[in-house]
C-alpha cells in the first residue's frame, strides 16, 4: 500500500512538472507585430505607423523585442509606411 502512494506521488509531480514547462513555452509566444499609416508626408506616416505599431503591441498584452522595420512606399503624394517589429508574450 505504501508504494502506490509513492507511484501516485511520483506521477502527480510528473504531471505537474510538465504542465508548468508546457504554459511557460506558451507563454514565450512570439509574433511579427505591425502598423500602418498613409499621410501627407512622409514622417508624419513614419510617426503614425509607429504609434499604430506601439498601440497593437500594447493591445495584444506583449512585449516590443528588437529593432523596427519600417518600409514606406508612395514617394512624394501620399507615401504609406509600415512599422514592423517582434512582440512576445
Amino acid at each position: 500500500m505504501r508504494k502506490l502512494h509513492w507511484i501516485a506521488l511520483a506521477s502527480v509531480t510528473a504531471v505537474l512538472a510538465l504542465g508548468s514547462s508546457g504554459m511557460q513555452a506558451q507563454a514565450a509566444k512570439c509574433v511579427k507585430a505591425g502598423g500602418q499609416a498613409t499621410m501627407i508626408t512622409e514622417d508624419l506616416a513614419k510617426f503614425m505607423a509607429t504609434a499604430a505599431l506601439n498601440n497593437s503591441i500594447t493591445g495584444m498584452g506583449a512585449k516590443a523585442v528588437g529593432p523596427v522595420s519600417m518600409k514606406c512606399e508612395g514617394g512624394m503624394a501620399m507615401p504609406t509606411c509600415v512599422a514592423r517589429q517582434k512582440a512576445c508574450k
